[in-house]
């Protein structure tokens, strides 16, 4: 056994610090401009960013998509009706079903955490422009994500992480 870290390890770590990373964003977003609901962007950053280094960029973007199929479901249901257990039923069935048509089978999960951000409101907050500005919300968190995981696959390419960590 060659000395060295290994690789499953520099993985975690990275994996780490791109979601350290990203809380960051995502906080000092939710700390500048209070009067908006960042803290769904901070939930998205943290659903879409993936410790894997080589299928990272397409689990992102998988997640970024579901997220994005799952809030604008949300949205368009929210706007057709106010939320109840029975439009939150029909959805869920939705969102797995567009999200499968779609063949985003591994993130449909992400989709669904998106569509209830969007569809759920407290109830002094009744207003289709709340279930508006949560959607962008998510979007923005997702944006983040992909923007963190492209610059960490560019800095630290699966390959050379494995190599100086003295694996494969």
């Amino acid at each position: 056994m060659k000395a060295g870290i290994k690789p499953e390890r520099i993985r975690l770590a990275l994996y780490a610090v791109k979601c350290v990373l990203g809380l960051c964003i995502g906080y000092a977003l939710y700390k500048l401009f209070p009067q908006h609901q960042f803290y769904w962007s901070i939930i998205s950053i943290l659903l879409v960013l993936a410790p894997d280094g080589g299928d990272s960029n397409k689990l992102a973007f998988e997640r970024m998509a579901a997220n994005i199929l799952g809030s604008s479901i949300g949205l368009l249901l929210y706007l057709a009706h106010r939320p109840n257990l029975f439009l939150l039923c029909v959805g869920v069935v939705a969102t797995i079903a567009v999200g499968t048509a779609l063949k985003l089978n591994n993130a449909i999960r992400s989709a669904l955490v998106s569509l209830i951000i969007v569809m759920i409101n407290e109830q002094q907050n009744n207003s289709w422009k709340i279930a508006l500005e949560r959607i962008g919300c998510v979007i923005a968190g997702c944006v983040i994500a992909m923007l963190i995981t492209l610059v960490f696959n560019l800095a630290f390419p699966a390959k050379a992480g494995a190599q100086a960590a003295g694996g494969e």
